[in-house]
């Protein structure tokens, strides 16, 4: 629609100006001002990937979601990921290491930027107005930190994460532990349910339960809509 009120403006603004030049052509008393707006700038995202595959990579469900809601959200999008090899490589069907594989991150994590990535080593606070991690082991393993609101916490004494409940409640919450973690840190734990996200406004600093709690995927999908949605928000674009 801007582009169409861009090309209405300008056909306007020429026929005007061609009546004033016509002989015998008059010129009006008054004339209509057209005001166009500059489209809003979209918001720089940079999402940080782990590898490919939530045992030794970056859980895919959830950097999908994140990429579906920030391109609905109309952001800007840059996949960076470490040019280093893998802790490990993790047979998926059996939960257990390969011994006889290596794998390097960056190459792996462009499995899911559809080749579309840079090494994480070229990433500039300066050019982004946001990052965002996903989770999966490899978050850990292979970007020599830990999940994602544990990271935040040691990074940032006083902030403010959710990783969803603070109690196991008979395994629907299994990685409950990791709010005790987080406290440890000198960081604030709030409880929140899957499909919610906690903003720290102080810090700017957004969480999401996701998969640490045994839910179905589209209420996972949904937390990670509203954690984006708050992420977008706090960039004022």
């Amino acid at each position: 629609m801007a582009a169409v009120r861009a090309l209405v403006g300008s056909r306007l603004a020429a026929a005007s100006a061609f009546a004033s030049l016509s002989p015998g052509g008059r010129t009006p008393s008054q004339r209509a001002a057209i005001h166009l707006s500059a489209p809003q700038p979209a918001a720089k995202v940079a999402l940080v990937l782990s590898g490919c595959g939530v045992y030794d990579g970056t859980e895919i469900h959830e950097a999908s979601a994140i990429l579906v809601h920030l391109s609905r959200g109309g952001a800007e999008v840059q996949i960076f990921a470490p040019d280093v090899p893998q802790m490990h490589v993790i047979d998926h069907t059996k939960g257990q290491p390969s011994e006889s594989e290596s794998r390097n991150v960056l190459t792996e994590s462009a499995r899911i930027a559809r080749g579309k990535i840079t090494d994480l080593a070229k990433l500039s606070a300066a050019n982004h107005d946001a990052a965002i991690f996903p989770g999966g082991f490899g978050a850990a393993k292979n970007l020599l930190c830990c999940i994602a609101p544990v990271l935040a916490a040691k990074v940032l004494r006083g902030v403010e994460v959710t990783v969803g409940h603070e109690q196991e409640e008979g395994g629907k919450w299994p990685y409950a532990g990791t709010a005790e973690a987080i406290k440890a840190l000198g960081a604030k734990h709030f409880v929140k349910e899957v499909a919610e996200a906690h903003v720290d406004q102080k810090n700017k600093v957004v969480t999401t339960p996701a998969f640490m709690c045994q839910a179905a995927l589209h209420h996972i999908h949904d937390g990670i809509g509203a954690m984006v949605q708050k992420v977008l928000e706090l960039t004022g674009k």
